[in-house]
């Protein structure tokens, strides 16, 4: 393969390092095979919060999509700043039009029995960002919901624009971790809202993984696999996921953000395995990991666009995010803790009573 032009290998090695609408707020039943992190002596009352399903989708016209299923609850309103918008059934999709703009639009739906349940639109919509996005907003395999508006994942945020800043501001970010190697800490500098802390959670300073240019599409996958392996082992990786998590389980500290270069492996692994220990089910985990592929897709085709196809196919690979990334994160998982709750004891320090923390304060129901 011939060499790449010096500004192409940087776009590449960024890519290497990680390194436009998707799946909105949802959630949906399934029972995880990963369920060693489950906590059942701290279940609540499964039918607390009768929705199985939800989605707030905000569509390209300014009107939002709001889907749901609560069966059994026999009927659903959908509230927004304090006044019904609409009604349905226990299942039911809506469109809602002619609402004013704002910041984030927030939805309660609320069942005739049962606890409510307040979701937005998961992408938060930036200038400077295609990646950005709630963590919240998913069920967990028993019943509960992870919580909206109190945790976020991102892309560089190098190019936020000032109006960008201040939404965020008023959205309340109030700690950033920046997930970025020192390389790309020092070519883009964060930029963060007024008042927020930046905290440096270099991830990958210590890895073996992106020394060198993949020559086939099969070694890029290699490269990714090994790379995702790392970030479960490898000491600077787990230093890093630590220090996010204990700043996850400080509420003083919410809302906070996590990002890296695309959004997409380091801040993919750190969200699956936040969605894990709360006891989002496997497909679900996958489901959010795997729409950075739909966020980032016109920005990754604008990068592919510019190269020629035999390289294109090599770098295709450093760009997308796949399953066999994510199942090689579990499994490496598996192969060195031996289960999912002792990776968060061990690996995260993270024991049972800080679990059951974190659940009180993340999930609702």
């Amino acid at each position: 393969m011939t060499r790449f032009k010096t500004s192409t290998y940087a776009v590449v090695a960024a890519a290497l390092v990680l390194g436009v609408t998707a799946p909105a707020a949802s959630a949906h039943d399934g029972h995880p095979s990963r369920s060693s992190h489950q906590d059942h002596s701290s279940k609540r009352d499964n039918s607390s919060v009768p929705f199985t399903s939800a989605t707030v989708t905000e569509n390209a016209d300014g009107t939002f999509t709001v889907a749901w299923s609560a069966r059994g609850t026999h009927g659903v309103k959908i509230r927004t700043e304090g006044r019904t918008v609409a009604r349905g059934g226990d299942t039911g999709t809506v469109t809602v039009k002619g609402l004013r703009a704002v910041d984030r639009r927030w939805f309660e739906l609320v069942p005739e029995r049962g606890t409510p349940l307040r979701l937005a639109d998961r992408l938060i919509k930036l200038q400077g960002t295609v990646n950005f996005r709630d963590a919240g907003g998913y069920r967990t395999a028993d019943g509960h919901w992870v919580k909206m508006g109190e945790i976020y994942r991102s892309d560089a945020l190098n190019l936020l624009t000032a109006d960008d800043l201040a939404k965020l501001k008023r959205l309340g970010i109030r700690t950033v971790f920046d997930l970025r190697m020192q390389s790309e800490r020092d070519k883009d500098p964060d930029r963060v809202p007024a008042g927020a802390t930046h905290v440096v959670a270099d991830v990958l300073a210590g890895s073996p993984a992106f020394t060198a240019m993949p020559k086939t599409p099969a070694e890029a996958e290699a490269m990714m696999v090994e790379g995702n392996r790392f970030m479960v082992s490898g000491d600077t990786a787990k230093a890093a996921y630590t220090k996010v998590f204990d700043g996850i389980a400080d509420e003083r500290r919410h809302g906070v953000l996590f990002h890296c270069t695309a959004g997409k492996d380091r801040t993919g692994w750190n969200n699956a395995a936040l969605l894990t220990a709360l006891g989002v089910p496997e497909e679900t985990v996958t489901a959010d990991y795997l729409a950075s592929n739909t966020y980032r897709a016109a920005a990754n085709e604008a990068i592919l666009s510019h190269l020629p196809p035999q390289h294109a196919a090599v770098y295709k690979p450093l760009l997308d995010v796949r399953p066999e990334y994510l199942n090689a994160s579990f499994a490496e998982v598996e192969e060195e803790y031996g289960s999912f709750r002792t990776y968060l004891k061990q690996g995260l320090g993270i024991d049972g009573r800080e679990l059951k923390e974190l659940k009180r304060d993340l999930l609702v129901g």
